[in-house]
């Protein structure tokens, strides 16, 4: 079980490093560039949802992004706070840039 952070946009090496190594029992954090993955109706949303990973979004990010109210029905928004509730539930992390 692992928290993984993507900050890293869809296509980039990053995001298809992280999309290998996703799977369940795992979470997926998107952050920073890393909220494009969210969008719903698009390949790298399907992407995140057959890894079967639980999927966070980083609330702030997204409503900076403009896409807060454009992201699939199966991501969790999340703040500051619910971020750090997910540290301390998942002892084990990768950050994916």
């Amino acid at each position: 079980m692992v928290l993984h952070s993507l900050s890293a946009a869809p296509g980039s090496n990053a995001y298809r490093d992280c999309l290998q190594l996703l799977g369940k029992g795992d979470a997926l954090l998107l952050l920073a560039d890393g909220v494009y993955a969210a969008l719903a109706d698009t390949q790298a949303y399907l992407d995140i949802l057959n890894s079967g990973a639980e999927l966070y979004l980083l609330q702030p990010d997204a409503a900076a992004a403009g896409i807060l109210n454009d992201t699939g029905e199966r991501i969790t928004p999340v703040d500051f706070d619910a971020f750090a509730e997910l540290t301390e539930r998942f002892v084990k992390q990768q950050a994916w840039y």
